[in-house]
C-alpha cells in the first residue's frame, strides 16, 4: 500500500486550524477574557425566516410516504435550477441554462474537485495572496511542482499588493488555469467589468482556463463590478463559475452551492460540462431535499427581502471596521463591495506578530495575511460576519490599544 505523497508537501494544518489552536490554547489559559472572533469568515445570522419555513415544510415531506424523497438528481432538483438561471443570470441578461448548472455542497468543495478533470500538468496561475485552497488542493493533486524559496515551481504567482491596488497582473508567461477569486478574498477589493474583459481576452487568446470564485457577489455595491463572470463577451468559452449560498444566505452549516460549466467551454474538443457531470454522477449523491428547499427559498419574494437585509448588516459591520481603524491611523482597504477589511499592519509588525498581540492583549482574533501567501505578510484580515456589537467593540478595543 502507498499513500498519495504529495499530501507531505503541504503544510500539516490548514491555515484556520492554526488560528483555532492558538484560540483555544489561550481560551484554556484564560477562561475569564472573553475573545471577539473576527477571524474565519463564518456567518452569525439566522437563516432567513423563508428558508426557514422552507425547511420545515420539507421536513414535514419527508414524513409523509407521498412526498417522502430519495437520492436527489446528481446535479440538483429542476425547480432549484430554474431558481438560479433565472435569478442570479437571466435577471443581469446573461443566457445560462440549466444543464449548465451543477449543484453541490459548497463553492469550497468544487473549488477543489474541478481539478479532478483536468490534466496535472497543467501550468497554474494564483493571485497572491490568495485563499489557501486553490494552492493546497493542486498541491494534494500533484500539479504544483516542488516547493522552493517560499513557492511552488509548477505555480505562476500573481502579487497583488497596495502597488498594483490588489489587482493581479497578466501573466508574462504562458499559464492553462488561472483562478480568480473577486470580490477578493482575503483582500477585499473588486474588479471592474473592463479589468475583467483583459482576462477573458487572454484566456481566449491562450487557451487558458479561468476558474472564477463568484463566493462574494452579494456583497457588491458598484455598477461596474460584474457579478458573474459571464456578464463578460467571451466568458463561456474560458471561464468555470462558483458560486455560494454560505455568504450570500448564510449557508455555512447547512452547505449549498453551484458550479457552473457552459457547453461552449471545450478542451481539444471535448465539452468540460460533460466531464464536470461524470464527476458529480460519479462521485457525489447530490444534495439534500430539505437544503435543496431552503436554497429555492433565497429566491422567492420574502427570501430576496429578508436576504437583502441579512447583508445590509454585514455590509455595516463591515463600514464600521474600516472607518473606526481609518480614523485611529490604519491604512484599510476592501469593505465597499466585500465583507472582508484588509489593512496593513502598523510598525512594520509580521502578520502573526499582529495576530498573537491581538490576541493576547485585547482578545480579538483576525486572520494574519501570511497565512494567505507570501505578499500576504505585513497584512492582516477582520471580517465584517460577527455580531453588530461584537464588531462594535473589537475595533473600539483596537482603537484604545493602538492609541497608547
Amino acid at each position: 500500500m502507498k499513500i498519495n505523497d504529495n499530501f507531505l508537501k503541504i503544510q500539516s494544518s490548514y491555515l484556520f486550524s492554526n488560528i483555532a489552536k492558538k484560540v483555544n490554547a489561550y481560551t484554556a489559559a484564560n477562561p475569564d477574557k472573553p475573545i471577539i472572533r473576527l477571524g474565519i469568515g463564518d456567518v452569525t445570522r439566522p437563516l432567513a425566516p423563508a428558508c426557514i419555513t422552507a425547511m420545515h415544510k420539507a421536513v414535514d415531506d419527508m414524513a409523509d410516504e407521498k412526498t417522502f424523497m430519495g437520492y436527489p438528481p446528481e446535479y440538483g432538483h429542476k425547480w432549484i435550477l430554474k431558481a438560479i438561471a433565472e435569478n442570479d443570470y437571466r435577471a443581469r441578461g446573461v443566457d445560462i441554462d440549466e444543464s449548465e448548472i451543477f449543484l453541490s455542497d459548497g463553492a469550497k468543495s468544487d473549488c477543489g474537485n474541478i481539478g479532478d478533470i483536468l490534466s496535472v500538468d497543467n501550468k497554474v496561475a494564483v493571485c497572491d495572496p490568495v485563499y489557501p485552497v486553490y494552492v493546497d488542493t493542486n498541491v494534494m493533486a500533484g500539479r504544483s511542482g516542488d516547493f522552493v524559496n517560499g513557492g511552488w515551481s509548477n505555480i505562476y504567482y500573481m502579487p497583488c499588493t497596495a502597488e498594483n491596488n490588489f489587482l493581479p497582473s497578466l501573466p508574462t508567461e504562458k499559464v492553462d488555469i488561472i483562478y480568480l477569486c473577486f470580490p477578493n478574498n482575503p483582500t477585499g477589493m473588486a474588479i471592474t467589468k473592463t479589468e475583467l474583459k483583459k482576462w477573458v481576452d487572454y484566456a481566449n487568446e491562450n487557451g487558458s482556463l479561468i476558474l472564477f470564485d463568484s463566493a462574494y457577489e452579494a456583497f457588491i455595491t458598484e455598477d461596474d463590478v460584474p457579478h458573474s463572470i459571464y456578464e463578460i463577451e467571451g466568458a463561456k468559452t474560458c471561464a468555470i463559475e462558483f458560486r455560494s449560498f454560505s455568504k450570500t444566505a448564510g449557508f455555512t452549516g447547512v452547505r449549498c452551492g453551484y458550479t457552473v460549466v457552459p457547453h461552449d467551454l471545450k478542451a481539444d474538443g471535448t465539452e468540460l460540462n460533460a466531464l464536470w457531470a461524470r464527476r458529480q454522477a460519479t462521485k457525489f449523491n447530490g444534495v439534500s431535499y430539505i437544503t435543496q428547499r431552503a436554497a429555492e427559498a433565497v429566491y422567492s419574494e420574502e427570501g430576496k427581502k429578508q436576504i437583502r437585509e441579512i447583508i445590509a448588516y454585514y455590509q455595516n459591520n463591515a463600514k464600521v471596521i474600516y472607518n473606526g481603524l481609518k480614523d485611529c491611523g490604519f491604512t484599510v482597504y476592501g469593505a465597499k463591495n466585500s465583507p472582508y477589511v484588509w489593512l496593513k499592519t502598523p510598525d512594520n509588525m509580521g502578520s502573526w506578530e499582529f495576530f498573537d498581540t491581538l490576541l493576547n492583549e485585547i482578545q480579538v482574533v483576525g486572520t494574519p495575511g501570511e497565512g494567505f501567501g507570501p505578499s500576504g505578510e505585513g497584512y492582516f484580515r477582520l471580517t465584517a460576519f460577527g455580531s453588530a456589537e461584537n464588531t462594535a467593540a473589537a475595533v473600539e478595543r483596537i482603537k484604545n490599544y493602538f492609541a497608547k
